[in-house]
């Protein structure tokens, strides 16, 4: 029986230059998510939860409007990029490079 992890998508920075790039683990995190292992998902991806906020954001002020919502999308954004570079680079200070 295959799992979902047979149809996710391969990294293709891992596999060129053999390090992850820094994406690497959100599909596997949105599948502990729907599987409900909420620590583990954000042990995987750090900014999993702050980017789901994001794009439900994203989605409600399609269909409204937000006061505010250009200042809180920016913050939304500055917020997660800061998340991911900062998780990137605890990953990578903590991976031995050989």
């Amino acid at each position: 029986m295959s799992s979902i992890e047979d149809y996710m998508l391969p990294c293709l920075t891992k596999k060129l230059f053999g390090y992850d790039c820094l994406g690497c683990g959100l599909q596997r995190a949105i599948s502990l998510i729907y599987n409900g292992q909420l620590i583990e998902a954000f042990k995987m991806y750090p900014a999993i939860y702050t980017l789901l906020i994001l794009v439900i954001f994203l989605i409600v002020t399609i269909f409204r409007t937000i006061k505010h919502q250009e200042a809180i999308k920016k913050w939304l954004f500055i917020i997660n990029i800061a998340i991911i570079l900062i998780s990137y680079f605890i990953k990578l200070s903590t991976t031995n490079i050989n």
